[in-house]
């Protein structure tokens, strides 16, 4: 069974590039875990520069296993929380 875990970073001067940058370092990480067999999707990121603050969303087996993404990365992160998505995504015209 999964759980979404909701990981924070607090990043004062974090730059859009940047961001990207370690999101797609850490997607990889969570990518070459479930290539070998984990249960682990990074399901989405999101960046707030007002704050310097971002979020990434995983669904995974274990909070564990989002630090081992973490870690593959060589991101930092201040926390794991567990999280609960809410329905599906709006579009707005």
């Amino acid at each position: 069974m999964t759980a979404t875990y909701l990981v924070e970073h607090y990043w004062p001067g974090i730059t859009p590039g940047r961001f990207r940058d370690a999101a797609d370092r850490v997607r990889a990480g969570a990518e070459e875990l479930a290539a070998g067999g984990a249960a682990i999707a990074f399901l989405h990121s999101t960046m707030v520069p007002g704050d310097e603050s971002a979020f990434c969303v995983f669904d995974a087996e274990s909070a564990q296993l989002v630090v081992d993404a973490y870690r593959r990365a060589g991101v930092r992160f201040e926390r794991i929380v567990d999280a609960v998505e809410g329905g599906e995504r709006q579009h707005v015209s």
